[in-house]
């Protein structure tokens, strides 16, 4: 049975389309460009019985040569094409470790209140904006997998020279910088899944001060040892995360820079830290966002 998604495309004209249509391909009717001018951009997909696991987005050539060099697929045509906004490009791999969990189904949403449905459907956010600096409607990309995933790992980088590995060790980049507005270093959040409920963490949290910082120890979490203000004049920054018997296992984790979307996010169940990443630095407000 072809249940799985193993091919995704992406046109930017009537002559791509007709393409695409020709070799089987499914359209889904959201154009990438919404309210930002440019080509009129769409995603198309495959269904098969080789899975695609993971999808990610660069929005910079550095982020690109971890994805080459781990074996992922490009697909060579810019989610900004004819717009003003930054050069985007998506990724996919076929993946075969234990934290590889085949997509069954993929989505686009425009709107915060779509974003809020597809969580509350058990969908996950990939969390590029595909108008970064562009302008325009907020546009993500949404995968649904063939089991439920929970977060089990989580870390963060400060430059490029891990990319590679973690790519190669299973973990998903948060495509967003956490420093992004602010200068400073490259800095993104990494996790990786499990259909295991028991081996998920229940709980994460921010810190933006010492006695956060001294707190958040004092309660058994565990710290990311990477600053997230890394190279900015803020404060210390740092995400924490621990297993407990209390808390639900994490389902998803994402960044929420859209403020308008925090309350329709809330109204569903998503839980807002509400400790901005960018503290101090004069970037723009970014929080982290929790699935559980």
């Amino acid at each position: 049975m072809a249940k799985y998604i193993t091919h995704i495309d992406v046109s930017l004209n009537a002559t791509d389309e007709q393409n695409l249509e020709s070799h089987g391909y499914k359209k889904i009717n959201v154009n990438l460009n919404r309210g930002a001018g440019g080509n009129d951009i769409y995603l198309w997909y495959k269904n098969g019985s080789v899975a695609i696991t993971r999808l990610q987005v660069t929005f910079n050539d550095e982020m690109a040569v971890g994805l080459m060099n781990a074996g992922y697929t490009k697909i060579p045509k810019d989610l900004n094409a004819g717009g003003c906004g930054d050069v985007i490009y998506l990724w996919y791999f076929r993946g075969h470790t234990e934290y590889d969990i085949p997509i069954v189904d993929i989505d686009v949403t425009t709107t915060a209140e779509n974003e809020a449905e597809k969580y509350s459907h058990g969908w996950e956010r990939v969390s590029c904006d595909l108008n970064r600096r562009a302008g325009g409607a907020w546009i993500y990309t949404w995968v649904k997998r063939e089991k439920q995933a929970y977060i089990c790992d989580v870390t963060a980088t400060d430059s490029y020279r891990s990319d590679v590995d973690n790519f190669k060790a299973g973990y998903i980049r948060v495509d967003e910088d956490t420093n992004r507005g602010a200068g400073g270093a490259w800095v993104f959040i990494w996790y990786r899944q499990t259909t295991d409920s028991k081996r998920a963490l229940n709980s994460v949290q921010v810190s933006t001060n010492d006695l956060e910082y001294q707190q958040l120890q004092q309660q058994q979490y565990q710290p990311v040892s990477v600053n997230l203000n890394e190279k900015t004049r803020g404060p210390l920054v740092y995400l924490w995360y621990k297993q407990d018997e209390v808390n639900p296992p994490i389902k998803a984790i994402t960044l929420l820079l859209n403020q308008a979307a925090a309350k329709p996010y809330e109204e569903v169940g998503i839980k807002i830290i509400k400790k901005n990443l960018n503290t101090g630095n004069g970037g723009i407000i970014e929080y982290l966002c929790v699935n559980q």
